[in-house]
């Protein structure tokens, strides 16, 4: 095997390869410096360890890098496979580059715990993982253009393939958008592409031709290609220092370099404040934001232009690493097909239905914006994962993801409704603890809906409602059913007709989609059907108060009892002597200071007089909101005190046991 020659040939067709190097960590290591010897390039390295090379970067690191260009790099996965980290770190490669991933021994492989675990499956120790491990191994198999080097077995070369010199055709679609994007007279121009479509580099070369560009992104170091392409016309400002300015600074574009990452609420502030910008973004699975953008973000501006870059630009149309990439972690768009003529539901599972899973999880990626490679290998390997799937096996026209949560003891329950423990996972189960002051939703045991899709064609046609029914009659061993989503009329009346509760709304919007975090429940045993009727009415109670922190007009129907109850007393010791957080407490804190003789200084100018934390802390000269917390709750704690000397006593006694 002649590696310098193979790598000229790769550099003249444009593509790029993958060579595994599976076996004892030693022997992998010997490997890649045999290649690291035997080719120059950048050898960027992945790895949570230092035995590879003296400069390495960890996993989480590579987002960093995005945006830049290397040749050749090496990805460790001896101890744990970072999905999303290994396809960003494809989407850096040069034409001509090799990527080796080094992996455990290929027999043992599939049944080594892996370190990567820990981030995704809710576990305190590493698992194995054989599903997603398995399915990964068979793409590689099944791929002759794959370098495959085993420990004890003779190496697996390329496959002799005729692919023809590259010839890029990206700078010709650059140039034919740059033209319209510079007669555009104003409005917003969004320009999607998969990684290394070169969008980066167009958004420079409109920077460098107007002269008049501002650019801000998530983060400079990823603008370096951007940089390269504006040269002297690069000015970066970041997003909260642009917006801090005022007016806003004199500029015929604004570009905004992967705009996904920014959260919507501030990428709406940025778009509104000049006549002409630029949003770029990613449309891959790995940084699971792109299709979102176009899906929730984009729709809701008006005069938008679409552009796509399709072109490659650091690789020809035919890599291999590209293409095998797409199909081992599932990048490909759900495809529209004609629906069966019958729709049957059924429970799917990686041993029994491994390949109409992925078709489900290709529609949940298409139609979700957070759905990443994390979300592939929590669904093939991590405990306590659900599927439903409508259509047949061969067809799917539709998926529901269930997550299982609570079951927490009662102690443990407790500990996170006063703040002071956070177990792995139970998202739902979990806030209607620590911030609704439920410890029984904890110790209940729920599924929650992750995530629901249903093909475009059979929308409206009540497949999604079919889902739901269908996980409820199965749901043995649960109490309720859980969801949490970004409130919209619209979706709270789908999940409304599914029979679920409205029991919870997050006083923050989310940074992704810019809606509030709501919660609903739909309960199946009389302890859940209690929780229920509680969390409804105490969310009626609160809405006179939550109004003030959540910009909704909710159909809510308000409750006008606002005396102070022993609900009330319960989530206000755990303020005072906890650490339960003020946005939990407010609407409690809120019939509190009007029915308290004594004037409490600070609650009394944030809760009457309404001013705002940062203004109460300033004037009071207490540094910070952390060091304001500490004076509000020594302020609830002395109205409680002159409340109910005893019923004081006895709640601290009570937190003070869950520390």
């Amino acid at each position: 095997m002649n590696l310098p020659d193979i790598s000229m040939a790769m550099q003249r067709a444009g593509i790029r390869r993958l060579c595994v190097i599976s076996g004892s960590s030693e022997w992998a290591q010997q490997q890649a410096s045999v290649w690291r010897a035997a080719l120059p390039g950048d050898w960027l390295t992945i790895s949570e360890l230092n035995d590879l090379a003296a400069s390495f970067h960890p996993p989480a690191a590579l987002r960093t890098l995005l945006g830049r260009e290397f040749h050749h790099a090496i990805f460790d996965a001896r101890h744990g496979f970072h999905a999303e980290a290994f396809a960003a770190l494809a989407g850096t490669l040069t034409a001509g580059s090799w990527l080796l991933l080094l992996t455990p021994p290929w027999q043992e492989w599939a049944t080594r715990p892996d370190a990567d675990s820990l981030r995704w499956a809710d576990v305190s120790q590493p698992i194995a993982t054989p599903h997603f491990t398995r399915q990964l191994q068979q793409q590689i198999l099944s791929d002759a253009q794959i370098m495959l080097l085993r420990e004890g077995l003779p190496a697996r070369e390329p496959a002799a393939a005729a692919f023809p010199d590259w010839h890029c055709q990206a700078p010709q679609q650059q140039q034919r958008i740059l033209q319209q994007l510079l007669t555009l007279p104003a409005g917003v121009a969004v320009i999607t592409a998969a990684r290394g479509r070169g969008k980066s580099a167009l958004a420079g070369m409109l920077a460098q031709q107007d002269g008049h560009c501002l650019v801000t992104a998530p983060a400079k170091v990823s603008t370096d290609v951007l940089a390269q392409f504006a040269a002297e016309h690069f000015h970066f400002i970041a997003p909260d220092a642009l917006l801090a300015q005022e007016p806003p600074p004199d500029a015929s574009w604004l570009i905004i370099d992967e705009a996904a990452a920014i959260p919507a609420p501030l990428l709406s502030q940025l778009v509104a404040r000049f006549p002409r910008v630029l949003l770029t973004t990613t449309v891959q699975g790995y940084e699971g934001t792109g299709r979102g953008f176009m899906l929730r973000f984009c729709a809701s501006l008006p005069d938008v232009r679409y552009f796509t870059l399709d072109e490659p630009l650091r690789w020809s149309p035919r890599d291999p690493l590209e293409t095998w990439l797409s199909h081992a972690l599932l990048f490909e768009d759900a495809q529209e097909s004609e629906a069966p003529a019958e729709l049957t539901l059924f429970p799917a599972t990686p041993e029994l239905h491994p390949d109409a899973l992925a078709a489900g999880y290709r529609l949940l990626s298409s139609a979700h914006y957070r759905t990443t490679p994390l979300d592939l290998r929590r669904m093939l390997d991590a405990p306590g994962m659900c599927f439903w799937l409508a259509g047949t096996p061969d067809n799917v026209q539709g998926a529901l993801w269930l997550v299982e949560e609570g079951g927490l003891d009662a102690a443990l329950a407790w500990a996170v409704w006063a703040g002071g423990r956070r177990p792995r996972g139970n998202l739902v189960a979990q806030s209607l603890a620590a911030h609704a002051g439920f410890p029984e939703a904890a110790t209940l045991r729920s599924q929650r809906i992750s995530r629901i899709a249903v093909m475009a064609a059979m929308r409206q046609r009540g497949v999604g409602s079919a889902l739901v029914a269908a996980a409820r009659q199965q749901a043995q061993g649960s109490d309720y059913i859980s969801v949490s989503f970004g409130y919209t009329e619209t979706l709270w009346r789908f999940w409304q007709r599914c029979g679920f509760t409205l029991v919870r709304i997050g006083s923050q919007r989310e940074a992704s989609s810019g809606c509030y975090a709501a919660m609903a429940m739909l309960a199946l045993t009389p302890a859940a059907q209690t929780l229920q009727q509680q969390a409804t009415r105490r969310l009626a109670r609160d809405w006179r108060w939550l109004q003030q922190l959540i910009a909704l007009d909710l159909p809510l129907l308000a409750d006008d009892e606002q005396q102070i109850d022993e609900d009330d007393l319960a989530l206000l010791a755990g303020f005072a002597w906890a650490q339960r957080p003020w946005e939990a407490s407010y609407a409690a804190l809120q019939r509190l200071i009007r029915q308290t003789p004594l004037h409490q200084p600070l609650l009394h100018a944030i809760l009457i007089q309404k001013q705002a934390l940062s203004e109460v802390a300033r004037q009071g000269g207490i540094n910070g909101r952390k060091a304001l917390m500490v004076k509000l709750r020594a302020e609830v704690a002395q109205a409680l005190q002159q409340r109910d000397a005893s019923m004081a006593a006895s709640w601290q006694q009570r937190l003070a046991s869950l520390q």
